[in-house]
This record gives structure tokens, C-alpha cells and sequence, in this order.
């Protein structure tokens, strides 16, 4: 994108707002056939930011309470705290703390903005194809301080070019059954001794995760209406289990630990509204959902997990579990109370 298709492409964009006043950039970026890089781009508010990622990402626990979004196209995940010391190992980056839980899969990051929307704050990184991966908002509690330093440190010449690549969608194959052996992938699903070790064993077998569902071993996967979706949240609320929740995207994985209290139903949405912690499910999109029991050296790990309508994962429930402590008993009761009216 170059200068003269910016300035088009701003004018556009201002058309659209004026025409669609409560419009989201995301629906915007798709009813103009453009991405959302491009939108943030082409605002003469925002500042692009030198792609250093690894600083960059240490540098957010200096802006302190903050709110992380990560999202994908049907749940939108919400979590408010302080950004921990972020540690890599390769294309993968960890920030761990009770508060901001992230897995970050950086292969395809690109961009970084620093966004402002009518004098709301905020960090925006992207992908390589224009995507939003991973926004980091300004809360009343954040360091007006730290956030002007951070952009001294990082703002650089906005570039000529804003370089977006052409997203091919994955087509997912259909499984070779001759060659898929499922007496030895069963046999390793039923061996699990961690659940971090299952995306070895899809990887092995050439399975996507729904054709995981789809051919586990008897009585380690059941697909649930998608109606139990709300059941499940209305009882994390009533029974005050605390659960883990994760929504991700191909770039990064935000998880909340804790209650989730609030529940409301807004048109196709579902949603958790907590002080702390906002989640926003369209639960019309689940295609399939479905009970997972995964073993571990600590006996049974149960999820619930949604798929859209082209295999995509949605979002996963889990029970609280901390390294070297068993599944909550109540969780896993309020799982197996899932099955009972079906």
C-alpha cells in the first residue's frame, strides 16, 4: 500500500464510519475488502512502531494495569492486569501470571501500531496478511509516563509501503484413512502423560484437531449440543468453580484463570462481563462442541471445546490446574452433569 492508495483508502474508510457510525474495524476491514492493518494504517492518529517485537513485548509491563485482547472471528477474550517479563524460545513467546496468560506463535508477526481511537489508547500488533493478533488498551490505571517512553523507544519512519501478503485459506485435507494407523493413535492418546504433548501426536498422524475429536479412542471424546455452551457458563457462575478459558488465534493464545461470574446473553453472543475479565462468544457460529478427556500423570484432564463450521477451534474450557495439582473435582463433576440429560 502505497502513499496515494493510503490517502484512498483513509477516505474510504472516514465514508464508511460516517455511514456506519457504531461499525467495529474488523467488520469494517472486511465489508471494504481490505485488512485491518490497513485501516489502522491509513489513520493519521496512529503511529507505526518499530517491529522489535521481544523488547517491545518487555516493555508493556511498564505501562502497568492494562487490558489484553486476543481474538478470533467468534470469541473475543478480555483480560485486565500487568504484562509479566515476556520469555521466548524460537518463534515462541511466553508471558505467565495470574493475570496476562499468553502463548505467542510469532513466525508471522509484522506490524505494531500505536492506536488512537477518539483518545483511546492502545498497542495493536499484526500479522504479515493484515490480521490483528494481539491488542494491549489503556485503562485510566495505566502509566501515561510509561506509554510516552515506550513510543520514544520505538516509533520509527512510517514506511512508504505497508507490505501485506496474500492469505491463502488452509484447506483442511480429508484423512487418509488407508494410511491412518488408529490402533497406535489411540494407544498414544490413552499413554498421554501430559496434555501438552497431544498437538505431537496429532502433528505425527497428519490429524487436525476435529479429526482428533472425530477419531479418538472410545469414551475419550462426546459431541455435546452447542446449546451446552450456555448451560456451562450458568453453572461456572451459580457453582463458583473457577476454569480456564482460551481463546487464540494462528499468532497468539490468551488465557483467563478464575471465576467467571457475570453471564449475559446478547442476541447471537454469549457473554461473561466480570470486573476483570470480559469474554464475548458467538455461540450460534459453534458447529460442533464436544466433551475431551485427555489422560495425564494426574489422572483425567477434561475440556469442552467449540469448532466452527470449517474445523477451526473456537474456544476451550478447562478446569483450574496448576503444574502438580489434579483437575478441580468440580469442574470435572460439572462436566460429567453435562452428559447426564443427554
Amino acid at each position: 500500500m502505497n502513499r496515494t492508495t493510503e490517502n484512498n483508502i483513509r477516505s474510504i474508510y472516514e465514508k464508511y464510519k460516517q455511514e456506519n457510525p457504531k461499525v467495529r474495524i474488523r467488520d469494517a476491514a472486511k465489508a471494504l475488502k481490505l485488512t485491518e492493518a490497513e485501516l489502522v494504517y491509513s489513520s493519521e492518529n496512529n503511529l507505526y512502531l518499530l517491529p522489535d517485537f521481544h523488547n517491545l513485548l518487555n516493555e508493556l509491563k511498564e505501562l502497568g494495569y492494562v487490558m489484553a485482547l486476543t481474538r478470533n472471528e467468534y470469541a473475543v477474550h478480555e483480560r485486565k492486569g500487568i504484562y509479566s517479563k515476556a520469555g521466548f524460545h524460537g518463534t515462541i513467546g511466553l508471558v505467565v501470571n495470574p493475570d496476562i496468560d499468553l502463548r505467542l506463535f510469532m513466525k508471522d508477526w509484522k506490524f505494531v501500531f500505536a492506536v488512537n481511537e477518539n483518545n483511546r489508547k492502545s498497542i495493536q500488533f499484526f500479522d504479515r496478511f493484515g490480521n490483528a493478533i494481539h491488542k494491549v488498551y489503556f485503562t485510566e490505571k495505566s502509566s501515561v509516563e510509561a506509554y510516552e517512553n515506550l513510543l520514544d523507544k520505538f516509533q520509527t519512519d512510517q514506511p512508504d509501503h505497508l507490505s501485506i501478503e496474500m492469505q491463502i485459506p488452509l484447506k483442511e485435507l480429508p484423512l487418509e484413512t488407508e494410511k491412518f494407523d488408529s490402533k497406535e493413535f489411540h494407544q498414544e492418546w490413552k499413554d498421554l502423560q501430559d496434555t501438552h504433548d497431544f498437538m505431537g501426536i496429532l502433528k505425527k498422524h497428519g490429524l487436525s484437531r476435529i479429526q482428533a475429536m472425530q477419531n479418538a479412542p472410545s469414551g475419550f471424546t462426546m459431541e455435546i449440543p452447542r446449546s451446552k455452551i450456555e448451560s456451562i457458563l450458568n453453572l461456572v457462575s451459580s457453582l463458583k468453580t473457577e476454569i480456564m478459558v482460551f481463546v487464540g488465534n494462528s499468532s497468539c493464545l490468551q488465557i483467563h484463570t478464575g471465576l467467571a461470574q457475570r453471564i449475559v446473553r446478547t442476541g447471537p453472543w454469549i457473554n461473561i462481563l466480570d470486573e476483570e475479565f470480559n469474554l464475548h462468544l458467538n455461540d450460534q457460529a459453534i458447529h460442533s462442541l464436544w466433551i475431551v478427556k485427555k489422560p495425564t500423570n494426574l489422572g483425567l484432564v477434561h475440556s469442552v471445546e467449540a469448532f466452527d463450521d470449517q474445523g477451526n477451534l473456537i474456544i476451550q474450557f478447562f478446569g483450574k490446574r496448576k503444574p502438580s495439582i489434579p483437575e478441580s473435582e468440580d469442574w470435572r463433576l460439572l462436566v460429567q452433569s453435562l452428559t447426564e440429560t443427554l
